[in-house]
C-alpha cells in the first residue's frame, strides 16, 4: 500500500515540499496530500505592492491547481481546525479527517500584538490577498472622505512596526497614492503619514548606511518617523504611545510582529514559545515522523546563536529539502543538513 504524506499549508514551505518530493516519488509509491486555506499560492513578498495599488491580484495569488498541474499531488481547499501528532490524525474545517505516514507542517505564522490593548481590534494586518485589497480599498475610501470633510484623521495613516513589511508597505504608499489623492482633488502633502517603531530604528537587520538611505528617501517623500515609541494602547482611532502623545488616525495598519499559530502548540509537538523545534533536518525534535518547515518552525544553526530569520528564501529552501528528506526517511538512507544558501 501506498505510503500518505500530508502536507499543512501551502506557502513556499509547503509548495515546495509537495514539488520536491514528487521528484523522488511517484503516485502509486506516495500519495501526497496538500491542505491549504485557499485555492491560491499568495505570494506575500510581493503584499505591500497589491496593498499599495501597483500591482494586480493576479500577479500575487497563483491558482494551485495550476502549480500542481501534471504532478499528481491531491488539494484539498479547507481550514485545519485542529492535529494531533500522537494520534497521527488531521481535523479540516469542512469536518473531515487525514491520517498519515508522514506530515510536513507548513502553516505559517500569524500577526503579534503582544497584548497591546485595543490593538487587535482596531488595526489592520497584511498576511493575505485578502488583507492587501482591504488595505487599498480603506485607504482610498478615507482620502475620498477627507475630500468631503477636512476630517484630520481621514487623511492620517499609521503604520505600526519599521520592519521589512512596515517600510515596504509605506513605500508604496507614498509612491502611489499620490495619484488617488489627486482624483479626489486632495493634495498628497496634506496627508500625514508616520511610521511608528518600538525599537531604536527600522530595519535592524540592514546595515545603518541603508537604513539612513531609506529613512532619507521616504522623509522626502513625506513619511515621518517615530522610533523608540512601543504603541501602549489602541481606543478607536486613538494611537497611545510609550513617551503619552497620541496619534488621532482612521487608518492604522500592524506589522509589528509574528506570533506561532496556538494550533501548533496544541498538537503535542515540543515547541519553543508555539513554534516546534527541529533537528538539523527539519524534523520535529520529539516527532521524526513530522517535519517542520517555515515560519512554524525554530530552527537553529548548527553552530548555535539565533535561529534562521522567516524569510520566504529561508522557506522556500526548507520545503525542497524537506522534499528529498522525506524520501530519504522512507528509504532508510542518510537525510541532509539544512544549510541555506
Amino acid at each position: 500500500m501506498s505510503k500518505q504524506i500530508v502536507i499543512l499549508g501551502a506557502g513556499y514551505a509547503g509548495l515546495l515540499s509537495a514539488l520536491s518530493v514528487r521528484e523522488y516519488y511517484n503516485k502509486d509509491e506516495v500519495q501526497v496530500t496538500v491542505v491549504n486555506q485557499f485555492p491560491t499560492h499568495q505570494i506575500i513578498t510581493e503584499l505591500h505592492r497589491l496593498a499599495g495599488g501597483s500591482i494586480s491580484e493576479q500577479a500575487v495569488s497563483i491558482p494551485l491547481e495550476k502549480l500542481f498541474k501534471g504532478k499528481d499531488i491531491d488539494l484539498i481547499i479547507s481550514k485545519v481546525e485542529s492535529f494531533s501528532v500522537d494520534n497521527k490524525v488531521v481535523k479540516l474545517a469542512n469536518g473531515s479527517t487525514l491520517s498519515y505516514d508522514a506530515l510536513v507542517v507548513a502553516l505559517g505564522s500569524q500577526t503579534g500584538f503582544f497584548g497591546i490593548p485595543g490593538l487587535e481590534e482596531n488595526s489592520m494586518v497584511l498576511k493575505s490577498v485578502n488583507d492587501a485589497n482591504k488595505i487599498y480599498k480603506h485607504i482610498e475610501d478615507r482620502i475620498r472622505a477627507y475630500a468631503q470633510t477636512n476630517n484630520e484623521a481621514d487623511a492620517t495613516i499609521v503604520i505600526g512596526g519599521g520592519g521589512l513589511t512596515g517600510v515596504e508597505l509605506i513605500g508604496e504608499i507614498v509612491d502611489h497614492f499620490p495619484k488617488i489623492a489627486k482624483k479626489f482633488g486632495v493634495d498628497f502633502k496634506d496627508l500625514k503619514i508616520k511610521l511608528v517603531e518600538a525599537g531604536p530604528k527600522i530595519l535592524p537587520v540592514l546595515p545603518d548606511h541603508l537604513i539612513e538611505r531609506a529613512m532619507t528617501s521616504l522623509e522626502t517623500r513625506g513619511v515621518e518617523f517615530l522610533t523608540g515609541l512601543p504603541v501602549t494602547g489602541v481606543k478607536g482611532n486613538q494611537i497611545e504611545l510609550k513617551d503619552g502623545q497620541t496619534i488621532t488616525a482612521n487608518t492604522l495598519v500592524w506589522t509589528g510582529g509574528v506570533a506561532a499559530l496556538p494550533i501548533v502548540g496544541e498538537s503535542g509537538l515540543e515547541v519553543d514559545r508555539g513554534k516546534a523545534t527541529v533537528n538539523e533536518y527539519l524534523q520535529s525534535k520529539s516527532h521524526n515522523d513530522v517535519f517542520v518547515v517555515g515560519d512554524s518552525a525554530v530552527a537553529f544553526p548548527p553552530e548555535g546563536g539565533r535561529p534562521y530569520a522567516p524569510t520566504a528564501q529561508n522557506a522556500w529552501q526548507m520545503g525542497e529539502l524537506v522534499g528529498y528528506n522525506l524520501y530519504a526517511a522512507f528509504e532508510g538512507k542518510k537525510l541532509e543538513e539544512f544549510a541555506p544558501v
